[in-house]
């Protein structure tokens, strides 16, 4: 049965590592949120790491660029794994096929800049869509606008022809401030619908929870606890991983716990986390 706590501080002495996420749990998008930062804070200050870990399709230094402008400190986290840095390294490798249709806006060009990590970087060309061999899908090109549906006329095609999509975020949505957007998993659902084939490399696939403890230096010994809001993502992950979880319950997924967003309904919360078939092994409100 998921134990429902109070604070981080009841169990970080038990862990030596924190794989947190950050939309829902840091930040919301706009601004960070004051006690997850602290609880961050107070856990490296005894000694512990925190990677960073999200879904977000752009490389870590674009992630980092965005959490300053945030106001997060650098005193919360040790390294940044993001979904796009484990993305950009199978792209980079040739998992996909090239040319390349890139979906997504022209903020997530980052996505195609040489790895952060080094190693081989090929020129990837970019083309419209009735050109590619493959897709490489960050998002949507105007996300406060448009879902799934409006991209049927590009996608059908290329899944008829069979071209790869590879997605770099593989979130389906996403809060920012008060408003709920589709993201790159909800095209890559989509196009799986019309017969495609997405690619993965976020949570709760492996190869992001690989470049988190190479950034780190981890080894087996290491004692790692994930907190997320996303069941299906962070909770999922940790569980394929088989590390212990926190599910934020005051994200994605609040509106089903009571009015208390801080405060879990304990009775709702083991309901429907029976539903998700998916039994973290703590929940909190809000990190903090």
């Amino acid at each position: 049965m998921t134990r429902i706590i109070t604070a981080l501080a009841d169990i970080s002495a038990d862990y030596d590592v924190l794989f947190c996420d950050l939309w829902g749990c840091l930040h919301n998008g706009q601004r960070p949120y004051p006690a997850a930062v602290a609880a961050l804070e107070a856990f490296r200050a005894e000694g512990g790491k925190v990677v960073l870990m999200t879904n977000a399709p752009r490389p870590a230094p674009y992630v980092e660029a965005q959490l300053d402008l945030m106001g997060v400190p650098r005193g919360a986290w040790d390294v940044i794994a993001s979904s796009g840095d484990a993305a950009q390294e199978a792209m980079y490798r040739g998992d996909i096929p090239g040319p390349v249709w890139h979906c997504g806006p022209e903020k997530d060009l980052g996505f195609f800049d040489p790895p952060v990590d080094g190693g081989p970087a090929p020129e990837i060309e970019r083309v419209a869509p009735e050109e590619a061999a493959s897709i490489v899908c960050t998002g949507l090109f105007d996300d406060r606008t448009e879902g799934p549906e409006d991209y049927r006329a590009r996608l059908e095609p290329l899944a008829a022809k069979g071209a790869p999509l590879l997605c770099a975020n593989p979130d389906i949505v996403v809060d920012v401030g008060e408003q709920r957007i589709y993201c790159a998993g909800a095209i890559a659902e989509f196009y799986e619908s019309l017969g495609g084939r997405s690619l993965y490399y976020g949570k709760p696939h492996a190869p992001i929870y690989d470049l988190a403890k190479r950034r780190l230096g981890l080894d087996d010994r290491a004692r790692i606890l994930a907190i997320g809001d996303g069941i299906h993502t962070d909770v999922a992950g940790a569980k394929a991983q088989g590390i212990d979880a926190i599910f934020v319950t005051g994200g994605l997924a609040a509106s089903q716990f009571g009015d208390d967003v801080e405060n879990p309904d304990p009775a709702r919360l083991e309901a429907w986390l029976d539903g998700q078939n998916l039994a973290p092994r703590f929940a909190i409100g809000r990190l903090r």
